[in-house]
């Protein structure tokens, strides 16, 4: 039953009842027995592990999933990224499918939010850019009524700029799960955050960071009372054998004055017998006690492990120098990016930045050879030559170990991965166990894994390479925020030479030591 907000507004609470779900031929539940309640005003942040379920719970909302439990919501659900079916089509005949409004103006109220202009309503959804498709289809969803959205990493492949859009145009609305690893995305347009945790699925108010510091408050709670009590156990045990053998020697004494038939008080010997086992049953309860609280601690705490990594120190302080680069695609007139001036040295980590379509993934296929600088070929079956100008000089016998965009081409089984690449397996597979890869993937076709899994698997096979330079072209697409943080942590301890691609505001902050702006 619908119920009225402080603002008089009509709000819907969406219930889920003992939840219980798993894929078909496996044994191991997704979620188990799970319930709690969705203010439908709310601004959920969703977040989790890799492969935790996220997607999977929000295809249960969407009924697609059979499951076991109950969902009640008065509310229809609404799925970004929404599935356009003929991109041929004009932008406005698109919004109207989704939004089914005939009131122009709410159109354009929506689009003035976003930043769109007015015109892309008049051109084919297919010449879009892959910015203002996004920023069309959340206009869309959010003009029709009475949906509640899920929304299923938005952000994805879009630039600081778009982002901070898209973020701005969130704050101002409400009614959605937002599944997303950016950290400054959650923090500026959540009022509550969903976490799937290893036990149990739990609802906070605030936003990601006082999520997060709950959580680190909570972890630091349970180890430290976790310590107290395996001291507190150790004890007990300690004290159950001392009693237990007092209490042996006491019976034994009770028998052999029984025996003797002799004068000594057999009640005072029975009685300090009693006494003895009385003491040795209450340590056994108090000890069992605190083995069960112990027992309730722990098991939500994300253990990740530390990454060692091991790369090879270059000859020289520096790799490479570009001056006054520019860079034009065959039959192009203007330039993608033009007059580029840099260089890297030993111990730099230089984040490429600029907007979508500016070049820099582009950038660093040049620097990776994709895009031989030197004749202007692209290294496959095309012969299109490329206008390159200016000058590159990229060290002699520098090794790279690169990090793609793209994880279309993974497949087959992580230790055919391994011995196609030439990694050392065992090491490839460890580094894959401390990113949160479970044991029973190790024998699953890489093809069926997420997308932040196959983001891992690229991750492990350049962190298994001893490289000079790495090359990372958005590497944190999909990862999940406790190995963004493990990353973070690698990259600052054991400071590689780096140039990256990264639309993750807070990593990019944190990591680089200088910036190329496209």
């Amino acid at each position: 039953m619908p119920q009225q907000n402080k603002g008089g507004d009509f709000m819907t609470m969406i219930k889920v009842n003992n939840l219980t779900f798993s894929y078909p031929g496996s044994y191991q539940n997704i979620f188990e027995d799970v319930s709690f309640t969705i203010d439908s005003d709310w601004k959920l942040g969703f977040v989790g592990r890799n492969g935790r379920g996220k997607t999977t719970f929000l295809n249960i909302l969407l009924n697609k999933l059979e499951y076991k439990g109950s969902i009640s919501c008065d509310m229809e659900f609404g799925y970004f990224p929404y599935q356009v079916e003929d991109i041929s089509k004009d932008t406005i005949e698109i919004v109207e499918e989704i939004c089914k409004t005939d009131e122009i103006w709410d159109i354009y109220r929506e689009f003035s939010m976003l930043r769109i202009d007015d015109d892309v309503l008049y051109r084919p959804f297919e010449s879009l850019s892959n910015g203002e498709r996004t920023k069309v289809l959340l206009a869309a969803m959010f003009i029709s009524e009475n949906k509640f959205l899920l929304l299923d990493e938005p952000t994805n492949h879009l630039d600081v700029g778009a982002r901070k859009i898209i973020s701005e145009y969130l704050k101002s609305k409400k009614g959605f799960i937002l599944v997303s690893h950016d950290r400054e995305l959650l923090d500026n347009c959540c009022d509550h955050i969903i976490s799937i945790n290893k036990t149990n699925i739990e609802i906070q108010a605030g936003n990601f960071t006082s999520w997060w510091n709950n959580k680190i408050m909570q972890d630091n709670f349970e180890l430290a009372q976790n310590e107290k009590l395996k001291s507190e156990i150790k004890r007990l045990e300690k004290s159950v054998y001392r009693t237990s053998v007092w209490s042996s020697k006491a019976e034994k004494g009770k028998k052999m004055t029984a025996d003797m038939d002799s004068k000594p008080d057999r009640g005072y010997v029975g009685h300090k017998a009693e006494k003895m086992m009385k003491r040795s049953k209450s340590i056994e309860n108090r000890q069992l006690k605190a083995i069960e609280e112990k027992n309730k601690l722990l098991h939500n705490i994300e253990k990740y492990d530390d990454i060692k990594l091991v790369f090879d120190g270059y000859r020289t302080n520096v790799l490479l120098t570009a001056d006054k680069l520019s860079f034009k695609y065959p039959g192009s007139d203007k330039n993608v990016f033009e007059n580029l001036t840099f260089d890297i040295r030993k111990g730099d980590r230089v984040c490429v930045s600029g907007k979508n379509g500016c070049g820099k993934s582009t950038l660093l296929k040049i620097l990776i050879g994709e895009i031989d600088y030197k004749i202007g070929i692209e290294n496959s079956n095309k012969i299109d030559k490329y206008s390159i100008e200016g000058f590159l000089s990229i060290g002699s016998g520098l090794k790279i170990s690169y990090v793609s965009q793209d994880t279309s081409f993974l497949k087959g089984s992580l230790s055919e991965f391994a011995r196609e690449n030439g990694l050392d397996e065992s090491l490839f597979k460890s580094l894959l166990r401390k990113l949160d890869f479970s044991r029973d993937l190790f024998e699953n076709d890489i093809s069926s894994f997420s997308e932040g899994l196959k983001k891992k698997v690229l991750i492990a096979k350049s962190l298994s390479e001893r490289a000079h330079l790495y090359v990372w072209d958005e590497p944190l697409n999909y990862i999940d925020i406790y190995s963004r943080i493990q990353i973070e942590e690698l990259l600052l301890r054991y400071e590689p030479t780096i140039i990256f691609v990264e639309h993750d505001s807070t990593f990019a902050e944190k990591i680089a030591t200088k910036f190329v702006n496209l």
